[in-house]
């Protein structure tokens, strides 16, 4: 496992204790779609998980959980082919599980379908409150990235870049990432600054992140 750096003491102990609370709680999926009509209503505010395909996005789900198997995860590229929506602390939080983009192991047609709903329903969720967008640590921004940033830019939907797989990288590499990542979301308006950074395996960044995420709750 990698030499981590220190996680930012930005929550202090009522705010880690607030999302460790709300991401202990009861959450159940509730609905998948791959068309518009298929969608849900709101429950509530909606925090989605996007990024490209294996980047960790239904591990992360599990981690933040406390769940081995609530999102579905596969060591083969594309297997999330609907937007997954998990309802969490009654009413309280939704999580949305993306489709990856960049890999899909399906037909084009199919392909195409879900990803036009993932793109509008980036664009027009009124109770979307802030886009996780998964970059794997090891290798950065890589293609498809920079255009979901610049369609969340247009559609004034903030999102954070959330480095994942810390632990199979270098410290020094990940800084090295981390401060080339701050760089690129300079020019993105709306791009939150802050830059998270976990490791579904060893839980690094886990709690900090249950917390900011409550906060938005």
């Amino acid at each position: 496992m990698a030499d981590l750096p220190a996680v930012e003491e930005d929550y202090g102990p009522a705010a880690l204790e607030r999302g460790r609370l709300l991401f202990a709680g009861p959450c159940e999926f509730f609905a998948g779609a791959m068309t518009m009509p298929q969608l849900p209503p709101a429950r509530g505010p909606e925090i989605a998980f996007a990024g490209r395909s294996n980047v960790g996005k239904s591990s992360l789900v599990n981690a933040l959980c406390g769940r081995k198997a609530l999102a579905r995860t596969s060591n083969t590229p594309g297997r999330t082919q609907q937007l997954n929506f998990f309802d969490l602390g009654n009413g309280t939080l939704s999580l949305v599980d993306l489709p990856g983009y960049g890999y899909s192991s399906v037909g084009k047609a199919k392909a195409a379908a879900w990803t036009e709903t993932t793109r509008a329903y980036l664009k027009g969720r009124p109770e979307l409150k802030r886009v996780c967008l998964l970059v794997d640590s090891r290798h950065g921004l890589k293609a498809g990235d920079e255009d979901i940033m610049t369609l969340l830019d247009k559609s004034a939907v903030v999102y954070q870049v959330v480095l994942t797989k810390a632990d199979k990288t270098s410290a020094a590499e990940l800084a090295a990432t981390k401060a080339a990542m701050a760089q690129t979301l300079k020019r993105h308006v709306a791009a939150h600054p802050v830059i998270r950074v976990t490791s579904s395996e060893s839980g690094f960044g886990i709690p900090e992140m249950r917390a900011e995420l409550a906060a938005l709750a």
